[in-house]
């Protein structure tokens, strides 16, 4: 199982919220996923980005691959 660290979008129309996740890279990006990591919001100013560091580590360590958007 290949794991992928991800954007999971949340919040309503016109109104982006996203959960930052370990998920199986096979799943959907609405589907399941393993361990939420933290959250993005690009609607306020400035941009807020949070993520558990450790957590990151752990997945990334076991192989995970972060996408572009959250490798930035």
């Amino acid at each position: 199982m290949a794991v992928a660290i991800r954007l999971r979008r949340a919040g309503a129309r016109n109104n982006p919220f996203y959960h930052v996740v370990a998920i199986d890279s096979r799943k959907a990006r609405e589907g399941k996923f393993l361990e939420k990591l933290g959250h993005y919001d690009p609607t306020v100013k400035p941009i807020r980005f949070e993520i558990n560091q450790e957590r990151f580590a752990y997945w990334v360590g076991v192989g995970g691959i972060a996408s572009r958007t959250v490798s930035q």
